[in-house]
């Protein structure tokens, strides 16, 4: 296996820390970012910093506040000046919100976007021109489900920032792979325990909209409850991050575009693998096949 020098941001909890931790023991150097780590995340950060001295890892807290461009250049720089280049960008980072969508003001979509999206763009921006001068590396998105398969109601601005992210990693994927750069987006379902997801969800402002909704009060209950009732009994996040750290340890150009790591069976896999195609064939058609792979140097 070669050794890996990876960013990932939203390290501090759910699918970012399984992941940060488990590209670790695979023998790879992660910079697990997160915001705030001399405050209110100091105690993620020195529990991720004791994990590694216990067990021999290069795991590393940094910070990286993705609603800052300065803190995500910042970021990127601390990488390059200490390791001398950047392998792989794990875009994770991201903020559920759960309530009636009428009841979110545009200012708190807005809010929701910049983190899943803009808060991407950040990063985008801040690694890239290393990964263009370097002409190497992966950009690996963490996406979701929601995006192509069935999701309750009630998360709205979520699923339209995860959508938008998505169609953002896609676009992107043709703009850098001539500077060799490969994309693949991890695709995972809902899991309903492992993480915090849906315990840290934010909820609108406006109580008052929220509450007029009262005939759907336990319909989310209902949805989780069926969810639950879905999932396997052996459903864990842990195989996102065992899934992150095989497509990382795969030789350069044979990385998947996507993979889905769905346990519920909402029918984003199906969906995905007809887009697929789709997009494979119009790029085919409009002249510009070659940009589907990275040109990656062997």
């Amino acid at each position: 296996m070669q050794k890996q020098i990876i960013l990932v941001t939203g390290a501090g909890t759910g699918i970012g820390k399984l992941s940060a931790r488990s590209l670790a023991e695979a023998g790879h150097v992660v910079y697990a970012s997160m915001r705030d780590i001399a405050g209110r995340n100091s105690g993620r950060a020195a529990e991720m910093r004791s994990h590694a001295a216990a067990k021999g890892l290069q795991l590393h807290p940094l910070e990286l506040d993705v609603l800052s461009q300065a803190s995500a250049d910042a970021a990127a720089a601390t990488i390059v000046r200490e390791q001398g280049h950047i392998d792989v960008v794990m875009q994770n980072a991201g903020h559920l919100v759960v309530g009636p969508t009428e009841a979110f003001t545009p200012e708190e979509i807005a809010k929701v976007f910049d983190t899943n999206v803009l808060g991407a763009q950040r990063v985008n921006r801040a690694v890239l021109p290393y990964l263009r001068r370097q002409e190497s590396g992966l950009m690996l998105w963490i996406g979701s489900t929601t995006t192509r398969g069935g999701f309750p109601p009630f998360i709205g601005p979520y699923g339209a920032a995860k959508a938008a992210m998505d169609s953002l990693a896609v676009t992107l994927a043709y703009e850098i792979a001539r500077f060799g750069i490969e994309t693949s987006i991890v695709v995972p379902g809902a899991f309903t325990q492992g993480t915090d997801h849906f315990p840290s969800a934010g909820k609108p402002a406006d109580a008052a909209t929220a509450a007029a909704y009262s005939r759907y009060d336990g319909v989310m209950d209902q949805i989780g409850e069926r969810l639950f009732a879905l999932t396997p009994h052996d459903a864990d996040p842990q195989a996102v991050a065992d899934e992150i750290v095989r497509i990382v340890g795969l030789p350069g150009g044979t990385r998947p575009m996507r993979s889905v790591i769905d346990f519920v069976d909402d029918g984003a896999k199906e969906v995905l693998e007809v887009s697929e195609r789709v997009r494979i064939d119009f790029a085919k058609r409009i002249g510009m096949g070659d940009l589907l792979e990275a040109k990656v140097r062997r």
